[in-house]
């Protein structure tokens, strides 16, 4: 059920781009913008966010809206949006295997002399545009209007705390780890990954379909323990993976000095020489393989590893419990609870 999901919205993510070009010109206004645009959406991703809205709504309504598939697009090019806005503040210059959206307008710019902008600059008003397609997008559907106005609601609200999210976990990156505690980080994992992921796109399908209040609650609170459950296990395919598994550097989260969870608890749980190299490692400007070796070997040595994998086992408790006590139809069930299991396993 999940594969025939994913690429019903995989065959509505082309239709939808063609559709859009045609009744706003995009591809005459720049084709520069739109070849961008399309080439950095059609990439393969998981689609995690628009098949959870379309999961959340098919568990409540009785026949699929027409516009379900390009409405629950609209969490995926809100995905986009924040992605391109995201490799600019991390300074990456690869997005799923491919070359990053900044990273490819300055390959374009290139041919350009004495310029004052940069592929940087273009990228953030390539972001906008994609904002506006994914509320463009969201009004597809055709169901009750105070379905759609709740669940509109719902999709600014996750896009102003996941920005809200980025913005402090930036602010974060300028305390020392000693200053971290668990809860400034999972608040960074709910506001950043769990609401938007796993949280938002569930309740948000619910809501279109005319779930009531307490059903749509279950529901984001289901992809809050999720979504920190699965941003643990990022946090340690991220440090202990290889690149060729996970698609990135190994050594970006500790180039970024990012608080994790797994830094956090091997800093609290270290010997004093122990917790200078981390102090040290996470303040230097460009970390390098052998401090990423060096973290790892501590992480290894403080138990992180093993707390870290309770704490997703734990979280996937409370998420099955809630999926199991809520109303969705029992296939949908079924799916969520296959779908946490798969998604968590490390």
């Amino acid at each position: 059920m999940l594969n025939k999901i994913k690429n019903r919205i995989e065959q509505e993510l082309g239709s939808y781009i063609k559709r859009l070009d045609k009744k706003h010109s995009l591809s005459k206004i720049s084709p520069v913008l739109f070849s961008h645009i399309r080439e950095f959406l059609l990439r393969k991703g998981k689609r995690i966010r628009p098949s959870l809205c379309v999961i959340g709504y098919l568990g409540f309504a009785k026949t699929p809206a027409p516009g379900l598939y390009t409405t629950a697009l609209s969490l995926e090019l809100l995905h986009d949006f924040m992605l391109v806005h995201d490799d600019i503040i991390d300074k990456s210059d690869t997005r799923r295997g491919k070359p990053s959206m900044h990273a490819m307008l300055n390959r374009y710019l290139s041919r350009f002399r004495n310029i004052k902008f940069s592929g940087q600059d273009l990228t953030i008003v390539i972001g906008d545009v994609m904002y506006a397609m994914a509320l463009h997008a969201f009004m597809t559907i055709r169901e009750k209007k105070e379905n759609k106005e709740a669940a509109l609601e719902k999709l600014i609200e996750a896009a102003l705390y996941t920005g809200s999210g980025e913005f402090l976990e930036l602010l974060y990156g300028t305390k020392g780890i000693e200053q971290v505690k668990r809860e400034d980080i999972y608040k960074i994992y709910d506001l950043k990954t769990a609401n938007y992921t796993f949280a938002s796109p569930l309740a948000i399908g619910a809501i279109l379909a005319g779930a009531g209040k307490d059903q749509a609650d279950k529901l984001f609170d289901y992809g809050i323990y999720l979504g920190r459950a699965f941003q643990i296990k990022d946090d340690i395919l991220g440090i202990l993976s290889e690149e060729k598994e996970t698609g990135k550097s190994s050594l970006t989260d500790l180039r970024e000095a990012k608080k994790t969870i797994l830094i956090w608890y091997a800093y609290n749980n270290s010997s004093v020489l122990n917790k200078r190299i981390i102090t040290k490692i996470l303040t230097k400007d460009k970390a390098g393989l052998s401090d990423l070796h060096k973290m790892r070997r501590i992480i290894l040595e403080s138990g992180a590893l093993d707390y870290a994998k309770k704490e997703t086992l734990r979280l996937l408790e409370n998420a099955t419990d809630l999926i199991h006590s809520s109303k969705i139809k029992k296939p949908c069930k079924d799916l969520l609870t296959a779908f946490a299991q798969e998604a968590l396993r490390i």
